[in-house]
This record gives C-alpha cells, structure tokens and sequence, in this order.
C-alpha cells in the first residue's frame, strides 16, 4: 500500500484485484465485468469505468514478467527491455505469457454514484443525442455507457444510460445534470454504492451461456448522422436479444500520446458494439439469419467508425485489416514480433504477423 503498487498474477480475475486493493483505500482501473481476467484485457489496453479518471489499464501498468517463445522469462518495464514493455501495453498475446502485472494504485474513496437510468425505446434518439453532444465534454469522473435492447419474446424495447461518477458526491447531480434533463425515466437505479458493488453489476448480464455475435469499433464523435443511424437500423427479432451499446472512452484515456503504448486508438470517444444473442439450440438456419442481421446493422453504422478493439476481434477480420488497425504502431510491433517470437508460436489473438526481411528490434 505504500508503494502504491499491486502485483497481479496471471489468471488473476479483475474482481479479485478490485476486492484486495479497496481494502487499502486504493484502486487501479480495469474492465466492467469482474470475472473478466486481467492479462486478456490490460494486455490489449484495457478499458473501464474509471479509465477516463486514471487512464486504461495499460496507462497504470508499471511492469510484467513475461515468458517468450525461447522459454526465457523476462522481466519488462521503462527501464528493463522497454520494447516488449512498449509492445505488451496493446499489443495482445503476441510477445509471451505473462506470468506478473505490477500495476499502479491510486487512492480513491470507497464509494461511487452510480446505475443505470431506463427509458422505454420511444425516447432512444433523445437519449442518444443528449449522449453524443455530452461524452466529449463530460468530467473526467464521469462514465456513462447508452445501451440500446429489444428483448426477444416481443418483449417492450428499452434505452438505458449505465453511468459511474467517481468524483466527489457532493458535484454528482451537477455532472448528471444533462442525464436529468431527459424526464423521468422508467427506473432510477443511480445511487450512492462501493465501487467494488457496482464492477459485479453486469456479471449475470454479461452470460456466457449463450449463442452470440458481435460487431464493433471505436468512433472519434457523436454526431447527429450516428444517431440517426442508430436508431433508424435497430431491429429485433422475437427469437433473440438485439443489443447496441457504447463504452465510453475519452478523458484521462486520451490524453496519451498513440506512439507511447501499441495501443493506437488514443482518439477513441467510445467503443460502439452491437450484439445479438439467441438459445445456444437454436437451428442453423435462425442462427445464421441472426448474424445476417446483425451484419446488415453494422454497415450502416462502420463508416462511423475509425479501427476496433482487439480484445473484441471480429471472426471476419483479414491479417492486413487487423496489422492495419495498429496504425502507426504496425511496423514497431513488427520489429518486437521478430525479437521475441519470430516463430509465430503465439499466434491465436489479434496477431502481428512476422515478416521475411524485417529488421529485428
């Protein structure tokens, strides 16, 4: 605690960091979902509700130790191999198994106001606009993530706003001024709560025991063309959950510079997905019209988008559209790959592909 540091092993889950360090009045910022494991989402950056506070998961990382491809561990941070440490910090599973994360801590009162606010689908373009004109200047403390659901069965669609405010709770209804101006919602679940409550909340939300597709990207603005995109190409279908979600992005995340980390998409103001979900016995022909539909949605919304999230890799995603997606990252990351796993042996992720005639780092 008074080094500000915790050490993180891999297959670490992020509620168990969360759990230890607000023992200590400490925090460092990690994902939304608590079983979630830390080495699969820091090593390709890392996003959560207090990164616009304290910067991505990679922001806070101080050091790893790494097993390369030859069988060595290797300890990297800004002063020990500082190419793999620059290469670890965004550039996924590419460069070893990482056996230790040492992460900054930042201390941080043990409560946060924060929940979620539903209204019914009607109220969707208000919602979405009010989002897109307040997410790029919102506080710092402030998260807020719109989901957009159709339910299956024709159950009532609804828009719900999933916000964190981790400031002072004396100025939360000040930053959730704009989200108050909308009328009064279906349901109110925004209240004073441990932080560590509110990284369980989307636990059993977030199933794994269930058929899914997923589509998703960064995008730079809101604007209201995207919204009307949003709103205009949601449609459901009674035999699947139909979902459109942001995470929000911005603040303390972008103040960083795209060359200090692989992480190039420093730009981001939201990571915007669209999922559906369907019974995991479901035939192969509604499972396909499923993906069909959530394929037609996406191409009407990815000319919004700027490159995506490897640790949301699509299944569909080229070698070149993925090197691409590292921008001007590619070509360091290469050199790294060629240094310490010219073999390719760690290949299943969004991968870097070595090259013939490369020069080595």
């Amino acid at each position: 605690a008074n080094a500000r540091r915790a050490s993180v092993k891999g297959g670490t889950l992020l509620g168990q960091v969360d759990k230890e360090t607000a023992a200590h009045g400490m925090v460092t910022p990690l994902g939304t979902v608590s079983h979630t494991g830390v080495g699969g989402l820091t090593l390709g950056g890392g996003f959560g509700r207090l990164a616009r506070k304290f910067g991505m998961a990679i922001d806070n990382l101080e050091s790893v130790d790494i097993v390369t491809a030859d069988g060595k561990s290797l300890h990297a941070s800004a002063s020990d191999n500082p190419d793999l440490y620059w290469a670890a910090r965004g550039g996924s599973g590419n460069f070893g198994i990482v056996t230790n994360f040492a992460f900054k801590l930042h201390p941080m009162q043990p409560q946060v106001v924060a929940g979620k606010v539903v209204y019914p689908i009607a109220k969707a373009r208000q919602v979405l606009t009010m989002w897109s004109e307040y997410a790029s200047t919102a506080p710092d403390d402030l998260y807020m993530d719109p989901v957009m659901a159709l339910p299956p069965g024709n159950a009532p669609g609804m828009v719900s706003l999933e916000v964190c405010y981790a400031g002072p709770q004396a100025d939360a209804e000040r930053a959730l001024a704009p989200i108050r101006k909308l009328g009064t919602p279906m349901q109110d679940g925004i209240k004073a709560m441990d932080y560590t409550h509110v990284q369980r909340m989307n636990d059993s939300t977030d199933t794994r025991g269930i058929a899914s597709y997923l589509k998703g990207g960064f995008i730079g603005k809101g604007s209201p063309e995207l919204v009307s995109a949003l709103v205009d190409g949601l449609q459901g279908d009674p035999r699947r959950m139909t979902v459109l979600f942001f995470q929000h992005c911005g603040g303390a995340s972008s103040r960083v510079a795209e060359s200090s980390t692989a992480f190039a998409h420093r730009y981001a103001l939201a990571n915007m997905m669209t999922v559906a979900a369907w019974p995991i016995n479901a035939s192969a022909d509604d499972t396909t019209a499923h993906i069909e539909a959530t394929r037609r949605y996406w191409k009407t919304l990815e000319p919004h988008t700027r490159g995506f999230y490897v640790n949301d890799l699509a299944r569909e995603v080229t070698a070149k559209e993925l090197n691409d997606n590292y921008r001007g990252n590619y070509e360091r990351l290469v050199a790294a790959k060629m240094k310490y796993d010219p073999t390719n042996l760690f290949r299943l992720n969004a991968n870097v592909t070595p090259m013939k005639g490369a020069k080595k780092a």
